[in-house]
């Protein structure tokens, strides 16, 4: 069965075909002119990286759109235009002529009105049949577990927008926590901590570049530069890496506190299951430096850091492509209210 999986993510848009793996992987923004930013039909300049590249540098006359917000479509012409553009990077005349099939991630908190739009731009923008399953679920099938086993399975998904904790079993839901705050939290969370401990003004990407680096752990301290809030100066400065970490480290906890609450609903056979198992992490604010011990600690269940959290979500819904009972299975447990 040829088609793709879709993330369509906050922060990053991944796409993964069912055979050639994944073949897109880019920023969820796009440039399009001022003038045409509430317009019928958005027609975007530059999607993905091109786009990024211009986020705080944008010319007079051109806007940077993000159309997904908490991982839904808050701009449903912007959405169309986006989901068209990149799907415009890896689609061949050919598939483009036969409408290509895709299963497509959502955070399972997501409403029945943020779902229905976000299937209409699927089918606006040239996919044939588009369906929709729980991020958490998806995730947890690109990682290798399997929904449908009589084996309760927990994930953690903390990705750009929406931080998610679901725990299953065979074909349905047993618990699940939502909270608004993810990546993008923990990127404001740093921005508001330079300006106002250290009086330095940064830019998104600057910031974002940052918080990337505790990541990767590339070294004990990076430089930043910015402009000083005193004296209206370009400024250098540098920053050590714990001390970066414990600007995070609040956020990481109302994140982690937020879905703690999934525990209590557990029933115990479940819990029995989870803690011989494991908690399965995965989304890009999971890579955070220590954030599996944190989790440890708050759950006293043992931690399993997916192999590829960044795609994990895509390459779980391209599976699901020649899986279809795991995609009947778990349509109907979407959470309207979290």
């Amino acid at each position: 069965m040829t088609g793709f999986g879709i993330d369509l993510g906050t922060a990053n848009t991944v796409v993964c075909h069912r055979r050639r793996g994944v073949v897109l992987d880019e920023p969820s923004v796009m440039v399009v002119r001022t003038s045409e930013a509430r317009a019928r039909r958005v027609r975007p300049l530059l999607v993905g990286r091109e786009a990024r590249d211009l986020v705080g540098r944008c010319p007079v006359g051109l806007t940077a759109v993000r159309p997904l917000h908490d991982g839904v479509i808050v701009d449903l012409e912007a959405a169309r235009g986006f989901v068209v553009g990149m799907l415009g990077k890896v689609a061949t005349p050919a598939w483009q002529r036969w409408r290509p099939r895709a299963v497509i991630g959502v955070p399972a908190g997501a409403t029945a009105l943020e779902r229905r739009a976000l299937l209409e731009v699927a089918d606006e923008a040239g996919i044939r049949r588009p369906e929709l399953i729980p991020e958490p679920i998806a995730g947890a099938v690109g990682c290798g577990l399997k929904p449908l086993q009589p084996r309760a399975h927990m994930v953690m998904d903390v990705g750009g927008g929406t931080s998610e904790i679901t725990a299953f079993c065979y074909g349905g839901v047993l618990s699940h926590r939502s909270s608004p705050i993810a990546g993008d939290e923990l990127t404001l969370a740093l921005y508001r901590y330079l300006r106002s401990e250290h009086q330095l003004l940064v830019g998104e990407l600057t910031v974002e570049a940052l918080k990337c680096r505790t990541y990767v752990d590339e070294g004990p301290s990076s430089v930043v530069q910015g402009v000083d809030l005193g004296t209206g100066r370009p400024r250098l400065m540098t920053l050590e890496t714990d001390e970066v970490l414990e600007a995070l480290r609040p956020t990481v906890d109302t994140i982690i506190g937020a879905l703690a609450g999934a525990l209590d609903d557990l029933p115990p056979q479940a819990a029995d299951d989870i803690l011989t198992d494991g908690v399965t992490v995965f989304g890009g604010s999971t890579l955070l430096c220590g954030f599996a011990k944190l989790v440890e600690a708050a759950f006293a269940f043992p931690v399993r850091m997916a192999e590829r959290p960044l795609t994990c979500v895509a390459e779980g819904a391209a599976l699901c492509l020649s899986e279809p009972d795991v995609v009947r299975a778990y349509e109907g447990t979407f959470i309207d209210a979290v």
